[in-house]
């Protein structure tokens, strides 16, 4: 009933009672936005702008990307609060994918933040970081958590957010100042210590990385590195069984295995962690650790291939395949691999050598016939995309797509009675209605060009030989 007493009493513009009816009707209901929007509106129309303003907030915690909550804000704040009005620009600029605008739009906001105001600056400094990092600029986001850094009551997860981008640039010194630091802030605890630990580790200080930790498996890791292999095996040992299901134990498992050269027993455990891991990079540089140590140099190249694709690093894993199929190129998962990273970097011409390479392991490989045709038909070379989608049609009578795409094709080359053989096998399996009309359109056109094809006799009674076997 407040429902509708509260639309009566709009209608009528009695304002004030409305609000209140839809008040009662949002406490029963306190997830309908479609309320908060009224709430607001209403709000707004009685000159309320502080209470509309905590309507439209509300919308924004249920729906993040509301345009209208935006909206609303942005104009509320605009001659009112321009710190609020930048970053509710910000944020709306920065959900629709435009980082650049929310950028501007957030430094504008550093200049309006009241100097007594702290947590603000924090925040919209953070915010810029991570904009920044969302663009690619790694050293400007960096620039923006030192300036955080100064200041008390930075949050913890700031630290470790910033030690993880150092992390992952290798600038481990960087790292590990800003975990310490963190530890003088008053955040010496066991997020920031195993942070530090797995720092030490990657920078090789295995022997300051068991200082910090509290984690047996990292434990047993910082032995293993400083060759402490007796004392590893004795606490691996010794582990309880609810450790020996975790994927740190098997690579643990492996990496003692490997110093101790049982390789053979470190590809076991490797694979034990594919199982629970799998397709991780950590699996594919174990195994090319273990195939560099047994001279294996073809699956060496061929994980250091996939470790490094996983990784983004295109240019070396291309490297790597290379290597790999100039000792064996019969696999057809790394041609693959090898075809679809070169057309990924626009060489389009090298892809299509190994596609070829494929067709000649497995002469009815769709996909690699399809890339081909394709090729063919981007470099003009039309009667090569022809013999390709003949060879597709032949691995498959029933794919519509690839006949008329044949049917196209015996066009461009001037092949008439094929093409109308194509285009009459294809209206025979065809129910769309729409691309029956088109393929009829065009085996009308075909059958009423006056003269004989240039095509030969020899390809007429091959291509025949085709659409005759049912």
């Amino acid at each position: 009933m407040s429902l509708q007493l509260a639309e009566q009493f709009e209608a009528n513009e009695q304002y004030e009672q409305a609000l209140e009816e839809y008040k009662k009707e949002f406490a029963q209901n306190p997830q309908d936005i479609a309320l908060l929007e009224r709430l607001g509106h209403l709000s707004l129309i009685l000159d309320r702008p502080d209470e509309a303003a905590e309507y439209y907030y509300a919308i924004l915690q249920l729906d993040v990307s509301n345009s209208l909550a935006f909206e609303q804000l942005m104009s509320i704040y605009e001659n009112k609060d321009r710190y609020k009005y930048y970053v509710y620009r910000g944020n709306k600029n920065s959900i629709e994918g435009k980082f650049e605008f929310a950028i501007n739009d957030f430094k504008k906001a550093l200049a309006h933040i009241d100097e007594n105001e702290e947590r603000q600056l924090i925040m919209t400094h953070l915010t810029l970081a991570n904009l920044y990092l969302k663009t690619g600029k790694r050293d400007k986001a960096i620039d923006e958590f030192n300036l955080i850094l100064e200041h008390d009551g930075v949050p913890e997860e700031v630290f470790l957010q910033l030690a993880d981008v150092y992390l992952q640039d290798e600038a481990y010194s960087s790292a590990i100042y800003t975990l310490n630091k963190a530890k003088e802030k008053g955040y010496d605890n066991d997020h920031i210590n195993e942070a530090l630990a797995a720092v030490y580790l990657k920078s090789g200080e295995a022997d300051k990385a068991i200082d910090c930790t509290k984690n047996e498996l990292v434990k047993i890791q910082c032995l293993l590195e400083e060759g402490k292999s007796d004392e590893a095996r004795e606490k691996l040992e010794n582990l309880p069984e609810e450790y020996k299901k975790l994927p740190r134990y098997f690579t643990l498992m492996a990496q003692f295995a490997y110093t101790s050269k049982d390789f053979d027993k470190a590809l076991e455990y490797i694979e034990e962690y594919n199982k629970v891991e799998q397709n991780s990079p950590l699996t594919y540089q174990m195994r090319a650790l273990v195939y560099d140590e047994t001279g294996d140099q073809y699956n060496s190249h061929l994980n250091w291939g996939r470790y490094n694709m996983l990784r983004g690093n295109n240019d070396v894993a291309i490297n790597d395949f290379m290597n790999a199929v100039k000792i064996k190129d019969n696999d057809v998962n790394v041609l693959f691999s090898l075809a679809d990273m070169l057309t990924e970097m626009k060489e389009i011409n090298h892809a299509a050598e190994y596609y070829e390479k494929i067709i000649k392991i497995d002469s009815k490989n769709k996909e690699a016939l399809r890339k081909l045709a394709q090729y063919k038909e981007s470099i003009g070379d039309y009667a090569s995309q022809t013999d390709y989608l003949e060879m597709l049609y032949v691995a498959d009578k029933r794919d519509l797509a690839v006949l008329k795409d044949l049917a196209a094709a015996y066009e461009k080359i001037k092949s008439k009675q094929n093409a109308i053989d194509a285009y009459t096998k294809y209206l025979e399996m065809c129910n769309d209605e729409v691309e029956i009309k088109k393929a009829q359109d065009k085996l009308n056109r075909l059958q009423n060009l006056a003269g004989d094809s240039d095509e030969s006799a020899g390809l007429i009674d091959k291509i025949m030989a085709f659409f005759t076997k049912k």
